[in-house]
């Protein structure tokens, strides 16, 4: 691949772009579980599938180059990619990680690597100090979500990589909201970057998956003997659906978040919404740290509601935006977090990292984006009403 191409073509144009054999302009799908061998001493590249297989390495390969790493890793899932990256600790280890995480990886931390003798302290991570004052001696591991989900908290990548390297740390960072489309950590000084291919890069809610990507040789082999190992690979048929929805990332992207930011101006105009978190509005936290290092807002958002009860009757009237668990898709997902992503986290820490019961998030897909914002206004409408209705009956 061409470093000078840009990254849409890049996406297109690489050494799988056609099979050099037939010619075919789509990557084999090998449904082989084991492979023959030429001879008792002599090998060929592939043994059995667990350990390699060459639709999974045609994915491998490429994410590997479109995140700037040295090797790509595959997984059955976001979580099982997340836990095999996890499998680099050791008994007494610690790791720091930022305190709104989703939902499944507080779940790993806190009820599967405590059970292994492995410490962790969750961290505001928009703020250095904090995440300067709480590394220790046995620190590990920096674990960074950014933005982070739900509330789309920006982190310091640079700022935090480099704090790591000061103390022998490694950065992971999951780069799943954002992709190689529009932020590279590892160019920013990560370690090692994860994905929830399941979301954005496939991008069409038919598949599940997880990547990972490293710069380092000597730590991509080890992540390659833990691969094997833990043998949570990515089945080659699942390996075909996320190359082919790769092909159409940066398209897909460039509409998303350009209706995600028309959608969270008119959220902010919306009497009924107490709280819009969208990086792309100049009034986050995070605004300036995102725009420096990353190509784009995404087009994911959150917004806050009064509570339960104006969320139950909201989503009971849009039409357009499935209710979901999950993003990243080419339709819409409106998902509640307290029930969905965040389930696993107990409610007073959740409310104590500011995921209420009135918080919903939003996944913008490719629908018209004034065809959404009309069945959102027609929802407030309705919430409105309601409340009217509460309140005169309260007065009365």
């Amino acid at each position: 691949m061409r470093e000078d191409f840009c990254f849409e073509t890049r996406l297109l144009h690489n050494k799988h772009k056609w099979e050099p054999e037939t010619g075919a302009v789509s990557v084999p799908i090998y449904h082989a579980s084991t492979y023959h061998q030429p001879d008792l001493d002599r090998f060929g590249p592939y043994d059995y599938s667990r350990s390699g297989n060459p639709t999974r390495e045609a994915l491998e390969e490429t994410i590997a180059e479109l995140e700037g790493g040295t090797r790509g890793f595959a997984f059955a899932s976001g979580m099982s990619a997340i836990s095999t990256a996890f499998l680099l600790l050791s008994k007494g280890d610690h790791v720091l990680i930022c305190e709104d995480v989703y939902g499944g990886t507080y779940r790993m931390v806190t009820q599967v690597l405590s059970r292994f003798g492995i410490e962790y302290t969750f961290v505001d991570m928009t703020d250095l100090d904090q995440v300067a004052s709480n590394i220790k001696s046995n620190t590990k591991v920096l674990y960074v979500e950014t933005p982070s989900n739900p509330l789309l908290k920006i982190t310091n990548i640079q700022g935090v990589a480099k704090l790591a390297k000061a103390h022998g740390c490694l950065t992971f960072v999951d780069n799943t909201l954002m992709t190689p489309a529009l932020q590279r950590p590892l160019e920013l000084g990560a370690d090692v970057v994860i994905h929830s291919a399941t979301k954005f890069i496939a991008g069409h809610s038919d598949v599940v998956a997880g990547l990972v990507v490293v710069k380092d040789p000597e730590l991509a082999d080890q992540l390659s003997f833990l691969q094997n190992a833990f043998g949570a690979v990515l089945g080659v048929q699942d390996a075909w659906l996320v190359l082919r929805g790769l092909k159409t990332l940066s398209v897909r992207l460039k509409q998303s978040t350009a209706s995600a930011l028309a959608i969270a101006k008119y959220l902010q105009k919306v009497p009924e919404v107490l709280d819009v978190y969208y990086p792309g509005l100049p009034h986050h936290p995070g605004y300036a740290v995102h725009m420096l290092q990353a190509d784009g807002a995404g087009a994911v958002l959150s917004f806050r509601l009064k509570d339960e009860q104006a969320v139950k009757t909201f989503v009971r009237q849009v039409e357009i935006p499935v209710f979901a668990v999950s993003l990243g898709a080419v339709e819409s997902i409106l998902s509640y977090p307290a029930k969905m992503s965040h389930a696993a986290m107990p409610k007073e820490e959740r409310e104590q990292r500011g995921i209420t019961d009135g918080l919903l998030r939003l996944s913008v897909g490719l629908e018209d984006v004034h065809d959404l914002m009309d069945d959102f206004e027609r929802a407030f409408k309705t919430l409105r009403k309601e409340r009217g209705v509460t309140a005169i009956g309260t007065a009365g």
